[in-house]
């Protein structure tokens, strides 16, 4: 039993380890929790184990996904393929019949063996899959599992109507509402899949291996420029309610602020009646008043979905300002505030129409020495004393004039001013990237994700 439990405690360390690799930070306070939860739980029943460890690790929305993979890896157990005759078209169609039966009727655990049987049949490479025993699988180098392979041929695209119909004598629904649900019911199984191939895959590679390179990234912590159209509805529904909090965190930093700081002189002369001990400081005062917020982005393709989330988070942060005013551009410059309004995050699609119908591009390609100039001599008097400046964009000017005295009078003119930039760092000296030009007069700081920008945001707009 020593062992035993010696063995699970490396395990949940590992694991605990993992989930702060990929955004979830469980801290030692949370791992002892998740331990005792352990002893409490047992892990006769995995479901259950699994909720008492997600209670006990996880702080925020949108994380549990890459929690339940992790979890997978770590306490599931794979099941080993037995070995089966190849595949064949027949094969493929029975199995393509009994799916649409299992999900019709909401079969789960019949749904479960399918996808263990699909993947052992159809989603093998190198030397696994069909006709293969586990242990000769084992030692080979390029050997795996691919639920991307079983999918591709069993085509579950074209079973929707099929499930919907078989649902017709189980379930009393109408034609849409049994579509929607036979679209659910399918994407369950995608993730049975997937699960099942990752299992299979960490016991040839390795669980550590997988869980490092496998696993897909929680929603605050994909990258804008290489989001997947499946992602994007996720992330925007992530966004909002993260707006709502950096809010409050944004209204109670400036209600502390407006206390004002010590003010040293006067400090020390109040403390001439106490023997020089300054036991009632003085603060200044704080002018109260909210500041003025103007925002710069690149509405090219490039960049569309890092553009589209920052406006969305800026505008669900209205209230904190003033005013607020947003331009976009992509070889030309307009404005744009009247295409978001306060409160509404933005339809998906919005830079697409904003550049159908604003000024914001003349030939389609990035040029941003061209735009900052059409914005200095169009709009500079949008900037003030109380204005703080984002521009949005990866610097990218397709070798043109990057304009930096453009931009230098467009940081003299505000209070603040800060780029975000959604490429990594380590490419703002690469290729046509004018990231380290503009770094010279503008703060430039990485945000490639939600995460990032969320962070970002809450550190720099002013109080």
């Amino acid at each position: 039993m020593a062992v035993t439990t010696q063995t699970m405690t490396e395990r949940l360390v590992e694991f605990v380890g993992l989930l702060r690799d990929h955004g979830i930070t469980a801290g030692p306070s949370e791992t002892i929790d998740a331990a005792e939860a352990m002893v409490a739980l047992g892990r006769s029943d995995p479901e259950r184990l699994r909720s008492g460890l997600a209670a006990c690790l996880m702080r925020r929305a949108g994380q549990r996904a890459v929690f339940d993979q992790l979890f997978d890896l770590y306490f599931g157990v794979a099941h080993q393929p037995r070995p089966v005759a190849g595949s064949t078209d027949t094969s493929v169609d029975d199995l393509r019949t009994r799916l649409v039966s299992a999900l019709a009727h909401d079969d789960v655990q019949a749904v479960t063996e399918l996808a263990r049987r699909a993947l052992t049949e159809l989603g093998g490479y190198g030397g696994a899959g069909a006709g293969q025993s586990a242990g000769r699988v084992t030692t080979a180098s390029g050997a795996g599992w691919s639920s991307y392979l079983t999918m591709k041929a069993l085509r579950p695209e074209d079973l929707v109507d099929r499930i919907a119909e078989g649902m017709n004598g189980a379930v009393h629904l109408e034609t849409a509402v049994r579509t929607i649900e036979a679209d659910r019911r399918l994407g369950e199984f995608r993730s049975a899949v997937r699960t099942e191939a990752r299992m299979r895959s960490a016991q040839l590679r390795g669980t550590e291996y997988i869980a490092r390179r496998g696993v897909q990234s929680s929603t605050d912590q994909i990258d804008f420029l290489g989001v997947r159209e499946h992602d994007l509805a996720e992330m925007r529904r992530v966004v909002h309610p993260m707006a709502r909090k950096l809010a409050t965190r944004l209204a109670v930093r400036r209600r502390k602020a407006v206390r004002g700081q010590i003010d040293m002189r006067r400090t020390l002369r109040r403390s001439m009646s106490t023997g020089g001990v300054p036991i009632d400081p003085v603060l200044r005062a704080r002018r109260r008043g909210r500041p003025d917020l103007v925002v710069l982005a690149d509405l090219s393709g490039s960049v569309t979905g890092f553009s589209e989330f920052t406006l969305q988070l800026i505008q669900a942060l209205q209230d904190q300002f003033s005013k607020v005013r947003s331009f976009g551009f992509v070889d030309a410059c307009d404005e744009i505030t009247d295409f978001f309004t306060p409160g509404e995050p933005p339809a998906p699609g919005t830079a697409a129409r904003i550049v159908g119908a604003t000024r914001v591009a003349r030939f389609g390609s990035s040029n941003y020495g061209e735009a900052f100039g059409i914005f200095v001599d169009t709009y500079l008097d949008a900037l003030g004393p109380r204005t703080s400046v984002l521009v949005l964009g990866d610097a990218r000017t397709n070798r043109t004039d990057p304009n930096l005295a453009a931009l230098q009078t467009m940081r003299d003119h505000a209070a603040h001013a800060y780029w975000l930039n959604p490429e990594p760092a380590r490419s703002w000296s690469t290729g046509d990237s004018a990231a380290a030009v503009y770094a010279q007069c503008v703060t430039m700081h990485e945000c490639r994700n939600i995460g990032q920008l969320t962070e970002v945001i809450a550190r720099l707009l002013p109080a």
